[in-house]
C-alpha cells in the first residue's frame, strides 16, 4: 500500500503543516520495519497524558469539542462555526488551550452562545454520555475556561515575582500548591540524598498535591496517576522488546518498562545510562517524561514519543564532530575550570523521523540532545540528533517565499544566504545538540537546578553560543564542515535578525518574550547589539532604509569575538549556578520587546501571507498479518488531513479519564 509523498500546505491561523518523508523506510528489513511500527505505536499512545500535562480541563474540552464538530447538524457555514472550527484545529496543534509556543491561552472567538445551541442540539443524553457532564455542568465548569481571559491565562508565566505555579495552568501541581511550597518540598528530598554527587531527576515524573494539608507526589506509572495511558505504552514496547535488534537494545527497551511500572527515578537513570551505551542499533526511539520547558519550575518534564531510523549518509557530517569532541572542548573560550579534561560518550548521528508523538506534535524539535541528568552526561555522555527529514521539510516550504527578500539588508547578503543557509543551518543544530549542549561542566557541589526558572534559557544560549563560536572556526572548513571560510556569515546574519528582528513575528502585539528558546535567541542578539555599540566602529547594528529596519554586520570577525565573550560568561553562570547573575542577563536582554520595532516587523511579514508557526502531519503505518497471525508486511501510507488524523488520534489513542484527579 506504498503511496507516493505528497507535500501539503494546509494552513489555519498562524500555522502551516507540513509532511515529512520517511525516505527508506520500505527498503528495510521487515523486522526493522515491525520494530518501527511498535514503537511508532507506543509514541503515539501517550497523547492524552500530554494533554492533561497542559492544562487540568483539556481532555474534557477536547471531547466537548469534537463531539460539537463531527454532530453538530446546524448551519455549517456560520461564521460561528467556522470560528469554532479553527479554535478546534489550534487547540489540537497546542495539545490543549494555550498556544504551543507563547503559552497564552487561545482565544475563543465564537460565541458562548453558539457553543451552548450546538451542544443543545447534539441532545444532554449525548452530551453527557460523551463528556461525563451534562450542559448545565459544562456552562459552568467548562464555559468560564474557554471564555473568560482571566482563567488561566497563562499555561507556563515565567514572570518576575510572581508565584509561577499559582499563576500557571500547566497541571503540573495542585491548585492549592505554591512556589514556596514546591521548592521547599523538592529541597528537603535532596537534603536527603544518599549520593549528592549522582542526583535523580527530582519531581520529574509526578505531579505534586496536597493530602489532608500534607505535600505528596503522585508519581505517573503503571498503577498510579496516568497508568492506563503508561500500560498501553508497556504494551507496545512489550512488542518492540521481541523484535529489538540486538540484546542491548532489548535491555534498553526492558528497563524502560521496569521505569514505567516502578516510577523509581534511579530506574530511570539506570535506563538513560543503557540508552546512551546503545550507539549500534539503526532503529532508535525516545518515550517518556523528558522536557521541562513546561513546569515553570523547569523540574517536571512533559511526556513524548519519537521513533526514528539511522540516515546513514548524512550521518557521516556529525560523527566527524563526535569524533573531534575533545579538540573543541579544550579550544573552547570558556574558563579552563568549567572544561570537561575528558569527553566522554559524545555519540551524534543524523535521524530520519519515523513517528511523532506528545511534546514532539504535531510541532517538533529539530534537534534532540539527551539525557538530560548531568551526572549521566558527565560519566556516560550523551547522545546527540539531527532530524534531517523534518529540516529538509522546513527548507522546502521556506524557499522562494519572499521572507528573506523582505528582510535581509542587500542583494550580496541574501545571495550568501542563499549559498549556505540551508548547510549551515543543518550545521549550527549539530554544534548546537551534538557539542554545545555536552559541553562544559558544573562545578563541584552546584545544585543542577540552581537557576530555576531561567536554566532553560541559560542552557540553550550555552549551546547556541558554542554553535556560533564553532561555525566560524577553521577547524571546520579543515574537516570538510564547512565549504569555505566565509560560509559561516550566513548563519551569523539570520542568526541575529532572527533574535532581533524576525522571531517577533511569533509574538502578540504589546507582549513581551516567553518561551526560552525565542529568549536564548533574544538574549544572545541583544547581548551582541548593545556591547557592539561601544566599540569604535560596531561589528553590529541595526539600520534603517527607507523606513524599514533591517540588521547590518559590519565586521563578522569581531562579532565572533562577542559570541566567545559571552559563551565564557553563560557557562560560568551555568557552572557556578549562579542565579542572580542568570536573572540578571535574561531580564535585561532576553525578554523587553521595543514595541515600536515590533509594529513594524508584524506589518511587513503580514504582508507576505505566512504562517509563522509549522508542524507535521504524521505518516500512517500499515500492517498485514499472515494466517498465523503474525506480521507479514508494514508499508507507509501519506496523504490523511490533519483534521482526519485528529480525529483518528482522538478516538484510538483516548487512555485517560477526561479528568485526572
Amino acid at each position: 500500500m506504498q503511496e507516493d509523498f505528497i507535500y501539503t500546505d494546509e494552513r489555519f491561523a498562524d500555522i502551516q503543516l507540513l509532511r515529512y518523508k520517511v525516505a527508506g523506510f520500505d527498503k528495510l528489513p521487515l523486522r526493522q520495519r515491525t520494530l518501527i511500527y511498535y514503537l511508532s505505536q507506543a509514541a503515539l499512545e501517550g497523547r492524552d497524558i500530554l494533554w492533561d500535562q497542559n492544562g487540568r480541563y483539556n481532555l474534557r474540552i477536547r471531547k466537548m469539542l469534537e463531539l460539537v464538530f463531527t454532530h453538530y447538524q446546524g448551519n455549517r457555514e456560520s461564521d460561528n462555526f467556522k470560528k469554532f472550527s479553527v479554535y478546534l484545529k489550534r487547540v489540537w496543534f497546542s495539545n490543549g488551550i494555550h498556544h504551543h509556543y507563547s503559552t497564552d491561552k487561545l482565544p475563543a472567538t465564537f460565541s458562548p452562545d453558539f457553543l451552548e445551541e450546538a451542544l443543545q442540539n447534539i441532545g444532554n443524553n449525548v452530551v453527557e454520555a460523551e463528556t461525563g457532564a451534562t450542559i448545565e455542568q459544562l456552562k459552568a465548569e467548562i464555559f468560564p475556561v474557554l471564555f473568560n481571559p482571566q482563567i488561566m491565562p497563562k499555561r507556563v508565566n515565567q514572570a518576575e515575582g510572581a508565584d509561577l505555579i499559582a499563576t500557571s495552568a500547566a497541571n503540573y501541581y495542585g491548585s492549592d500548591v505554591t512556589q514556596a511550597e514546591a521548592e521547599a518540598f523538592y529541597a528537603h528530598q535532596k537534603s536527603l540524598a544518599s549520593d549528592p554527587s549522582r542526583p535523580v531527576m527530582y519531581g520529574m515524573n509526578s505531579r505534586l498535591v496536597k493530602e489532608n494539608g500534607q505535600l505528596k507526589e503522585r508519581l505517573w506509572r503503571s498503577g498510579e496517576l496516568y497508568g492506563p495511558a503508561i500500560d498501553r505504552i508497556i504494551f507496545w514496547l512489550d512488542k518492540a522488546k521481541t523484535v529489538a535488534e540486538n540484546p542491548k537494545q532489548a535491555e534498553v527497551i526492558d528497563c524502560l518498562i521496569q521505569f514505567y511500572r516502578s516510577g523509581d527515578l534511579r530506574t530511570f537513570d539506570k535506563y538513560t545510562i543503557l540508552w546512551v551505551n546503545d550507539t549500534e542499533s539503526f532503529v532508535d526511539f525516545t518515550n517518556g517524561f523528558t522536557e521541562t520547558y513546561g513546569d515553570p519550575l523547569g523540574l517536571k518534564a512533559s511526556w513524548e514519543g519519537f521513533a526514528n531510523f539511522k540516515d546513514i549518509v548524512a550521518t557521516a557530517r556529525t560523527e566527524t564532530l563526535a569524533a573531534n569532541a575533545q579538540w573543541f572542548e579544550d579550544n573552547s573560550p570558556v574558563d579552563p575550570l568549567f572544561k570537561k579534561q575528558t569527553t566522554r560518550g559524545i555519540t551524534a548521528k543524523v535521524i530520519i523521523a519515523a513517528m511523532l508523538g506528545g511534546d514532539l506534535y504535531p510541532s517538533s524539535a529539530i534537534g534532540i540532545n539527551l539525557p538530560n541528568s548531568n551526572w549521566v552526561r558527565a560519566e556516560h555522555g550523551s547522545k546527540s540528533v539531527t532530524i534531517g527529514n523534518l529540516t529538509d521539510a522546513y527548507n522546502k516550504a521556506a524557499h522562494g517565499n519572499g521572507f528573506l527578500d523582505e528582510f535581509v539588508i542587500d542583494a550580496d547578503t541574501l545571495e550568501l544566504i542563499n549559498t549556505y543557509g540551508d548547510a549551515c543551518d543543518d550545521l549550527h543544530t549539530d554544534l548546537h545538540e551534538c557539542l554545545g549542549h555536552g559541553s562544559g561542566r558544573m562545578a563541584e557541589g552546584v545544585d543542577p537546578d540552581a537557576l530555576k526558572a531561567y536554566g532553560s534559557c541559560i542552557e540553550e544560549a550555552r549551546a547556541d553560543l558554542f554553535a556560533l563560536y564553532y561555525i566560524a572556526d577553521p577547524k571546520l572548513v579543515a574537516l570538510g564542515l564547512t565549504p569555505d571560510a566565509k560560509a559561516y556569515k550566513s548563519q551569523y546574519y539570520t542568526y541575529l535578525m532572527n533574535g532581533l528582528l524576525t522571531q517577533l513575528v511569533r509574538i502578540e502585539p504589546g507582549c513581551n518574550i516567553e518561551e526560552a528558546h525565542m529568549r536564548n535567541r533574544a538574549l544572545i542578539a541583544h547581548w551582541v547589539l548593545h556591547h557592539a555599540s561601544s566599540l569604535a566602529i560596531p561589528p553590529v547594528q541595526l539600520t534603517t532604509i527607507q523606513g524599514k529596519t533591517f540588521l547590518k554586520i559590519n565586521d563578522y570577525e569581531a562579532l565572533r569575538k562577542l559570541f566567545a565573550q559571552l559563551l565564557s560568561e553563560v557557562q560560568r553562570i551555568k557552572s557556578e549556578g549562579d542565579y542572580e547573575a542568570a536573572a540578571q542577563l535574561v531580564e535585561t536582554y532576553g525578554i523587553n520587546v521595543n514595541q515600536e520595532l515590533h509594529n513594524e516587523i508584524l506589518q511587513r511579514y503580514k504582508a507576505l501571507n505566512l504562517a509563522p508557526y509549522k508542524g507535521f502531519i504524521n505518516p500512517e503505518y500499515i500492517v498485514e498479518y499472515d494466517e498465523k497471525g503474525n506480521i507479514s508486511d508494514v508499508q507507509i501510507k501519506y496523504g490523511e488531513t490533519f483534521e482526519h488524523q485528529m480525529l483518528r488520534y482522538s478516538q484510538q489513542y483516548a487512555t485517560l479519564p477526561l479528568i485526572n484527579d
